[in-house]
């Protein structure tokens, strides 16, 4: 059976940077992936992801950064230098927007000597649900939208895209293997949605062709986070296994 841990992307959600360092520290065994996000990134500055990275694993830089090309394209090419795996950019910024941001992290990284971050494009936040989309303009359902925004950021040149666990089997079909697929909304049966909308189960999200699953409170905050990652990551496993 797949080794399901390595899907795990944990999002590290302390509250200070001492907290934040040894969450990462001590979850770092069990996860693939260590997650900062745009809070504890503009609180301590890039550093903060080269301490992450001591851990011992990939940082993934969720900045979902969105403003015009050439903006976007200095905050990419700085954020490269921190020697991030992954670096998030919102996919409706549009297609010059993105390859904009593509090619500064790669000159970022180049200059710092450090591997280019993939970059992903962010399409519909899995904390919108249809009513919410329609009222800031977008037509269609969720599913639809995340769609139209994954071929975009395909033909900008991006490593991938972060989609609810209800888009992935369609962008999957769309957009073929080796796009990769980083998938929130992730809660293990009997777990709360939170502020999510479109969730589903480690099982379901991996079954239906998510390369990352995002998880954050049901590990950090789980009162075992070791056995509650170990869990995940056994109910990824299967979901890969189960693939037709």
């Amino acid at each position: 059976m797949p080794d399901g841990r390595d899907r795990i992307v944990v999002a590290l959600d302390a509250a200070d940077r001492a907290a934040l360092l040894a969450t990462a520290r001590a979850l770092a065994p069990h996860v693939g992936v260590l997650k900062v996000g745009l809070e504890a990134f503009v609180s301590e500055g890039p550093g903060l992801v080269r301490e992450v990275a001591s851990a011992g694993r990939p940082v993934f830089l969720d900045l979902k950064l969105h403003d015009i090309p050439n903006t976007v394209a200095g905050a990419a090419r700085a954020a490269a230098r921190s020697g991030a795996a992954i670096l998030t950019v919102h996919a409706s910024g549009g297609v010059e927007m993105m390859r904009a941001a593509v090619a500064a992290a790669r000159e970022g990284a180049d200059a710092s000597g450090v591997a280019a971050p993939r970059v992903i494009g962010v399409t519909v936040l899995t904390s919108l649900d249809a009513a919410t989309l329609a009222s800031v303009g977008f037509s269609g359902a969720p599913r639809e939208a995340a769609l139209r925004l994954a071929l975009l950021a395909r033909e900008a040149g991006l490593d991938g895209v972060v989609c609810s666990p209800e888009e992935v089997a369609g962008i999957r079909r769309a957009c073929g293997e080796g796009f990769l697929l980083v998938v929130p909304g992730i809660r293990p049966a009997g777990s709360a949605k939170g502020d999510q909308s479109r969730v589903a189960t480690p099982f379901e999200a991996a079954r239906d062709g998510a390369d990352l699953l995002v998880v954050g409170r049901p590990i950090t905050r789980a009162a075992d986070p070791a056995a509650a990652a170990a869990s995940i990551a056994a109910e990824i496993a299967a979901g890969i296994a189960s693939r037709r």
